[in-house]
């Protein structure tokens, strides 16, 4: 029997936008050229693949310092100049950037009419609970399980058992909905059966979340 279920975040709950719609916004906001994107996009993924920025970006959710210190490292290897690394940072804390997708709320609040406890589990640097409450779904949410807080991040079990322990359950009777199998998936290590959705950048259409209604259903069956 499901008795919760653990939600990631970024591209499970809200949307994540790709990098081609993140860079044009810090140009326009610094007064410079937004024909210039597409470079820093093309200079952001060139980065991305090097050793030098490879290295630092493993675990770095573990801490929002070390996060900031290796984002700017990846920012600083793009070719980008401080201020305007500072800016695109800085967008990440925009609630505005990471809209809910339109089916959360109703499947939050089935899931708390069925008292199925629910819980946000993310790799992430920042408290999220503000925009929990912002949108009015923060009463729906029974724990948060956020990687800065823990010192460890997924796929680590460590994080799942911390996750399983918040909302005072066996992994057994969990769910794990996520969109990435590298780290999401790590809850099956644990016990915890996982629902993996593919991933989806816009939130102008649902996240198809009837899904983790209907595998709850099938375990009671």
């Amino acid at each position: 029997m499901i008795r919760g279920v653990l939600f990631d975040w970024r591209g499970t709950l809200v949307a994540d936008p790709p990098e081609e719609r993140w860079a044009p916004t810090p140009l326009e906001r610094l007064g410079r050229n937004g024909a210039d994107a597409p470079a820093v996009v093309e200079a952001l993924e060139a980065a991305s693949r090097t050793a030098e920025v490879a290295e630092h970006m493993h675990d770095l959710d573990c801490s929002a310092t070390l996060h900031r210190e290796a984002t700017m490292r990846w920012f600083r290897t793009a070719g980008l100049d401080d201020e305007l690394a500072a800016v695109l940072y800085d967008l990440d804390f925009e609630p505005e950037n990471h809209p809910f997708f339109p089916d959360v709320r109703d499947t939050l609040r089935t899931l708390r009419e069925r008292g199925i406890a629910t819980s946000v589990v993310s790799d992430i640097h920042f408290d999220l609970r503000p925009e929990f409450e912002t949108a009015g779904l923060g009463d729906l949410i029974d724990s948060y399980v956020l990687s800065f807080e823990h010192g460890v991040q997924k796929p680590h079990a460590e994080f799942f058992r911390i996750a399983a322990d918040s909302l005072a359950l066996h992994p057994t009777e969990l769910l794990m909905v996520g969109d990435r199998a590298s780290h999401d998936g790590g809850a099956v290590a644990v016990g915890i059966t996982t629902l993996l959705a593919p991933p989806l950048r816009t939130a102008e259409v649902p996240r198809n979340l009837r899904l983790v209604l209907g595998l709850i259903d099938a375990a009671d069956a």
